[in-house]
């Protein structure tokens, strides 16, 4: 089938928008490299545009009418947005669920000491990363430390001008014969990637010969910026994220190199949908979740109750909550599980079907199915609820294609899809194509960002509603 390359139905006033749009993610990209600050970034936001805190609602017992807009909040680092429609929730709801967290180094509980004059803090990989791909990069430090009084502290370091950075070293290629045989898998190691956070030893008049010095003069550093003691770190949540801002690429700059695109560049344009979205039928909601890369476990990832729970508490302020209707409402939902797919790479051509390859430029890019080898751990699409999205996004003029994240024996991948399909409600996956996925610096186009927004826009208006 003829494939459109978006850019060509643009005139320059829509690229303009085009690149505008683009923009404004790229700050969402800087503002938010962590769950929290993503969280953060987004309540901001939606409170400017009229929404409300479920949690006061559910105090003071105010019933929810058409047009009301509330969100609720999981531990700051999971939210849940909902904008009541016309129709009675017991129909369903047309529903955006992506994710806000990126593949990255997080640092132990028991992180900091000193080897050979050099003071590190140990890590563990979240996520999956390619290890050779996070050495000698600038590293910037995000996230909280919360001491036992109950205080936080943000941390937020690496990404200023004059803020220091940090590293991971790599064996020089003079001695690297025995390195350069090894696996890629091996070549570094996952307790090699340790972050060097100084060198420079304390020194006092009355102990000369102070032991593990440059430790103490990071500790003492520690102290004096955060007012954190060595034991905090129990109780930190401290994320190593690759330093540096979202940047134009190209000469044509029609693309964004970022850290992060995976899944934020779905969560953003999920998040502008949703806002833009005033006046749907069938209540409106985005779901932007944590954790989907190791399995959408504990508390805030979407196997969690808090999704059903919000929705219940949503349905006994309309006036509607049952067990039935709870039921009813979530098997007659519509959704699309907003993700990433894999931008096909000429360069590695032959772990792709190019009949059946997203590629950058040409729209949204929907996935029937993912899963490995014989779609294991796959979610599957019904031909018609496929059929009914094509009907929408043709008349809304949205470009899209469709894809699957490779050759079939090449590996594979899953999403959050399968989980509220559970709940029997269709659900497809839907996203952006992304170059170099979970690299620490990957590649989107913005026309595919600025086209998927104005798809989920319209699957949001439209769903659920006889056309």
């Amino acid at each position: 089938m003829a494939r459109k390359n978006v850019w060509e139905k643009y005139d320059k006033r829509k690229r303009e928008t085009v690149d505008a749009f683009a923009r404004n993610y790229c700050g969402f990209l800087n503002q938010g490299k962590t769950e929290r600050e993503c969280i953060d970034y987004i309540v901001n936001r939606i409170e400017r545009e009229g929404y409300e805190e479920l949690d006061k609602r559910m105090k003071t017992g105010t019933p929810l009418k058409t047009g009301d807009k509330v969100y609720a909040v999981c531990m700051n680092k999971s939210i849940a947005m909902f904008r009541i429609g016309e129709n009675s929730l017991s129909e369903g709801m047309n529903i955006l669920v992506a994710n806000i967290y990126s593949p990255r180094l997080d640092v132990k509980q028991n992180p900091l000491y000193e080897d050979g004059g050099v003071a590190y803090l140990d890590t563990h990989y979240y996520g999956g990363v390619k290890k050779y791909q996070w050495v000698t990069l600038p590293l910037a430090l995000h996230g909280v430390i919360v001491k036992k009084d109950g205080t936080t502290v943000e941390i937020n370091l690496g990404e200023e001008e004059d803020d220091p950075v940090f590293f991971i070293s790599d064996l020089l290629i003079h001695l690297s014969s025995e390195q350069l045989e090894k696996k890629a898998a091996k070549v570094i190691e996952g307790e090699a990637l340790d972050i060097v956070v100084g060198n420079m030893p304390y020194t006092s008049e009355e102990d000369k010969e102070e032991k593990e010095a440059v430790k103490k003069n990071i500790l003492n550093i520690l102290k004096e910026m955060y007012d954190i003691e060595e034991e905090d770190f129990l109780s930190a949540e401290l994320e190593v994220v690759p330093a540096g801002k979202a940047r134009e690429a190209g000469f044509d700059r029609s693309l964004i190199l970022a850290y992060g695109h995976d899944d934020r560049v779905c969560a953003f344009s999920s998040l502008e949908a949703m806002l833009e979205t005033e006046d749907a039928k069938r209540t409106t909601c985005c779901i932007l979740v944590d954790k989907e890369e190791i399995g959408s476990v504990g508390a805030t990832g979407m196997q969690s109750q808090f999704f059903a729970n919000t929705v219940a508490e949503i349905l006994n302020l309309t006036g509607e909550y049952s067990e039935l209707n709870l039921r009813r409402c979530l098997a007659s939902s519509f959704m699309l599980s907003s993700d990433v797919s894999a931008a096909f790479d000429p360069s590695y051509a032959a772990q792709f079907d190019k009949k059946n390859a997203a590629f950058l430029g040409q729209g949204m890019v929907f996935n029937k199915y993912t899963g490995s080898r014989g779609k294991s751990g796959s979610n599957d699409a019904n031909a018609e609820y496929i059929a009914k999205i094509r009907r929408m996004l043709d008349e809304g003029d949205i470009t899209y294609q469709t894809a699957e994240l490779g050759k079939v024996d090449a590996g594979g991948g899953g999403t959050i899809a399968y989980i509220l399909a559970l709940y029997g409600m269709n659900v497809i996956d839907c996203g952006i194509a992304v170059m170099s996925m979970h690299a620490p610096w990957e590649a989107i186009s913005k026309a595919d960002l600025y086209e998927t927004k104005c798809g989920y826009a319209v699957f949001l208006k439209k769903a659920g509603i006889e056309l």
